[in-house]
């Protein structure tokens, strides 16, 4: 008779305190897009064949609980691509976002679970939401020891 031993992969239990993902969301077309970098290179994340998830931009005026529909999308897309919690974002805007805009974002963000770094119109020659994932990646908190 042959006896097995199973042990369990060595490392750490996972630390529900650590920040989760973060990603850039791109609000200037009609439907959001959404992306994910890591290590400087980023990439579009986009839903599994069946699981489409309505990303549709609201108007600018748009009430916090609209933008909060939008941020909950945008982040079950991430979440479901990525297999880990997404925990903040960049967003991508055609416009210099007014201050209203941007407080009601960061308001709708954080309803959906997700700490907003920043609201900017990107100046580099990449996709803008190529750009704010790059940028979300710079900007998001490390967890501890990295």
């Amino acid at each position: 008779m042959k006896l097995f031993q199973i042990e369990e992969p060595d490392g750490l239990p996972v630390d529900t305190e650590a920040p989760g993902a973060a990603i850039g969301i791109d609000i200037a077309g009609p439907l959001a897009d959404v992306a994910v970098a890591v290590g400087g290179n980023a990439t579009v994340l986009t839903d599994r064949e069946g699981f489409a998830i309505d990303l549709a931009v609201p108007p600018m005026d748009a009430s916090t609980a609209q933008w909060q529909t939008l941020f909950e999308g945008a982040r079950l897309r991430a979440e479901r691509m990525l297999g880990r919690p997404v925990t903040h974002a960049v967003v991508a805007i055609d416009q210099s976002p007014p201050p209203a805009l941007t407080d009601t974002l960061t308001e709708a963000a954080a309803a959906a679970g997700i700490e907003l770094l920043r609201v900017e119109m990107p100046s580099s020659g990449e996709a803008p939401v190529l750009a704010a994932a790059i940028l979300a990646e710079d900007l998001a908190p490390r967890p501890e020891g990295q």
